[in-house]
């Protein structure tokens, strides 16, 4: 429990520092966009990068854990879609709108689930995090850039225009770079290291304010039916939905509470930064995702400790 809320809290503080640098213009809308161009670039590729690479993937239930992972990201994503005609129909909810519910409901919030499964089972927990990882992030980018493409009014592309953004995507490219650095390569020089380190770690503060900045206070204090949609189908269905799996597949003792840990974190800050780059809704990405984070404080305890 208290590793869960040593994770959480300062998360949410750092959005409310965000949303606080904003509201009192102490840092102006230019570079509020830089910043976010910096994150999506740079900040989270070397990120997934430093933490693929130095796991010791040979030590944990890759199949399990990964397979668990993606059986329940595949079947909240089908639901999801399937509710679209309803959302539509009968709420009003417009394309850009429900791209945000969907990586409401579907995304993962890496760093929250790498502090706490890394504080509850140390090394171990961090390796399975990095499966989580390889096995998520990919398949995640993937579904976002169709609901982006199919949902958000985006422009009609070719197949191959399809297929170069999705691998020139930087969420992408860096689960490559990272897998093929842990399985092929001997181990970076240290500077080089030391270097994606350093530049790794600036991901979680930038993409935070980022989230907070983009943060309409007023919106968040009455929450209307996407916010709480999104925040019932991510913090309860995901985790239930996974462990599930992963029971089927046959994962037991701390590895299932890793699974669960990564099934029931808040949806990830880059969301919003993915809204922001490709026409989503990112204002009600941004109040989702605060809603989520403090919801968790409360969700994430009650979901471990039912499901483990």
């Amino acid at each position: 429990m208290s590793a869960i809320l040593a994770s959480l809290i300062p998360t949410f503080l750092i959005i409310a520092t965000g949303w606080l640098c904003r509201a009192t213009n102490f840092v102006s809308e230019q570079h509020w966009a830089g910043l976010e161009r910096a994150t999506y670039v740079i900040f989270f590729p070397a990120l997934i990068i430093d933490t693929l690479s130095r796991a010791d993937l040979s030590s944990v239930p890759v199949l399990g854990v990964g397979g668990a992972l993606i059986g329940a990201i595949l079947t909240m994503a089908a639901l999801v879609l399937a509710l679209r005609p309803v959302l539509e129909r009968r709420l009003g909810i417009d394309g850009p709108s429900f791209t945000s519910i969907f990586q409401g409901a579907t995304r993962w919030n890496t760093f929250v689930g790498l502090a706490v499964a890394g504080s509850l089972f140390g090394q171990r927990g961090i390796a399975l995090i990095a499966v989580a990882i390889a096995a998520m992030v990919p398949l995640l980018n993937l579904l976002a850039f169709y609901v982006f493409i199919r949902f958000a009014g985006r422009p009609r592309q070719s197949p191959w225009d399809i297929l170069r953004s999705f691998l020139t995507n930087p969420f992408i490219w860096s689960c490559a770079v990272g897998l093929v650095l842990n399985v092929l390569a001997p181990p970076l020089p240290k500077p080089i290291a030391g270097y994606i380190e350093v530049v790794g770690r600036a991901a979680l503060a930038a993409g935070l304010l980022i989230v907070g900045a983009g943060l309409d206070i007023r919106r968040l204090a009455s929450p209307g039916l996407p916010h709480v949609l999104a925040a019932g189908l991510k913090l309860i269905l995901m985790p239930i939905i996974a462990v599930t799996f992963a029971g089927f597949i046959g994962v037991t003792g701390s590895d299932v509470t890793v699974t669960i840990i990564a099934a029931s974190v808040p949806s990830a800050s880059a969301a919003y930064v993915l809204a922001r780059q490709m026409g989503g809704n990112a204002s009600l990405m941004a109040e989702i995702l605060t809603l989520q984070t403090l919801l968790a404080l409360a969700s994430m305890p009650l979901m471990i400790s039912l499901l483990s």
